[in-house]
């Protein structure tokens, strides 16, 4: 039997690595040639090393840049500029007040006016006949006027208000011709991730500015104002976009990838960066069809300001989860039946409160009818009691 020389085994380790060495070299060529590139595929199958393909990656640059275009092309005849015209008395000058000890209302009068007109929101069309959709927030002061401007800069005054008790929206009535209505989508369907387009007057300044990003939350609780001072809702299950919203923007469309309008632009955080919120479309478009069918927003008001206690706060304070009541409306459901400010609303009508979508006070009254009566469980000074109250219409 022959022995293996030891010179066979080295030329045969030589030929191995001559081979790999070749196969290399061959792919590299080819991934520099040609456009299928054996390495690329190779690395990418083994160690996910690379993701897209410069090309790919320019396509979806290119894909997302033309639906930004074609959304804000196709919208942006319905949006609209919603301006306060106002007059204002002027302080004496002459009367310094830096620190603000006194405060706007004790300030000394000349006895003079000037009319303050400014942007002041966003709105859009929701049908030819002259309806503009924009918040409650927005045109909340019933000793001003209003006036809506187009894209064109065609202006209108607002002849009538319909504001929605419950929710913070209001239909502006205008007369005009050839209006162009949005496309109402459906946000019961809304995932976080999905991309969407803002339109609005952005600090009451710049009109039809154009903003982009993905819905970054949903289910939220937050207050919104106009942004310029005053008025203040509470608004219960909105959605979380980080597309950048300013004030002035409140009123304005949220628009999914194929133009159809999936919130309304309501209110921006103080606290925090790229954090804006919209009311669901779906909120909107209940509010329409009760008003179309009857000419006015006829909703059960309880008649509260409160805010939601979450579970871990409520055991940190050892009192029940619930809604804290902020406040109490005079003369509401709620004030006849002897609620008080600082009781905690645990259970309406048999169902817990919490935070999540279904399980807020304000989804809870609006889907019962003026005129029913509910069980409202709350707490007290250490104690839980039960009442009745009968829901009245809001005004």
């Amino acid at each position: 039997m022959k022995k293996n020389q030891p010179w066979a085994r080295t030329i045969t380790v030589i030929l191995f690595f001559v081979v790999l060495g070749g196969s290399f070299l061959g792919g590299a060529i080819a991934d520099r040639l040609f456009v299928i590139r054996p390495l690329d595929y190779l690395i990418s199958r083994g160690g996910n090393f690379r993701t897209d393909s410069p090309q790919t990656i320019t396509q979806k640059i290119l894909q997302e840049e033309s639906v930004v275009i074609d959304v804000t092309e196709e919208a942006s005849d319905s949006v609209v500029t919603v301006a306060i015209i106002k007059e204002q008395q002027i302080s004496d000058s002459f009367f310094l007040d830096p620190f603000g000890v006194f405060g706007q209302q004790f300030l000394p009068y000349s006895g003079k006016t000037e009319t303050i007109e400014r942007d002041i929101g966003t709105g859009f069309v929701v049908d030819e006949e002259g309806m503009i959709v924009t918040n409650k927030h927005v045109v909340s002061d019933p000793n001003a006027t209003y006036r809506i401007i187009t894209k064109d800069d065609t202006e209108y005054e607002v002849e009538k208000i319909y504001r929605d008790p419950v929710n913070d929206i209001a239909i502006l009535s205008i007369t005009a011709e050839d209006l162009k209505p949005v496309d109402l989508g459906n946000s019961d369907n809304l995932k976080v991730g999905q991309f969407v387009v803002a339109i609005g007057t952005a600090l009451g300044e710049f009109r039809h500015t154009v903003t982009t990003g993905v819905i970054s939350g949903m289910g939220r609780g937050i207050e919104a104002s106009n942004g310029f001072g005053g008025f203040v809702e509470e608004l219960d299950n909105v959605i979380q976009t980080d597309a950048a919203i300013n004030p002035g923007n409140s009123g304005g469309p949220l628009l999914n990838s194929v133009g159809q309008v999936i919130g309304v632009n309501t209110a921006v955080s103080s606290a925090g960066e790229n954090i804006g919120f919209a009311i669901p479309i779906n909120v909107i478009k209940a509010s329409l069809d009760n008003f179309y069918a009857t000419g006015k927003f006829s909703r059960p008001l309880l008649g509260v300001r409160y805010r939601m206690i979450p579970k871990e706060t409520a055991i940190l304070n050892n009192v029940p989860q619930g809604a804290f009541l902020v406040e109490v409306v005079k003369g509401s459901s709620a004030e006849e039946a002897g609620l008080l400010q600082g009781d905690i609303i645990m259970k309406f009508d048999g169902k817990q409160l919490s935070e999540e979508k279904d399980g807020s006070l304000a989804s809870m009254i609006n889907k019962k009818t003026i005129g029913d009566i509910v069980e409202i469980e709350y707490y007290r000074d250490g104690e839980t009691k039960t009442i009745k109250v009968e829901l009245k219409e809001g005004e």
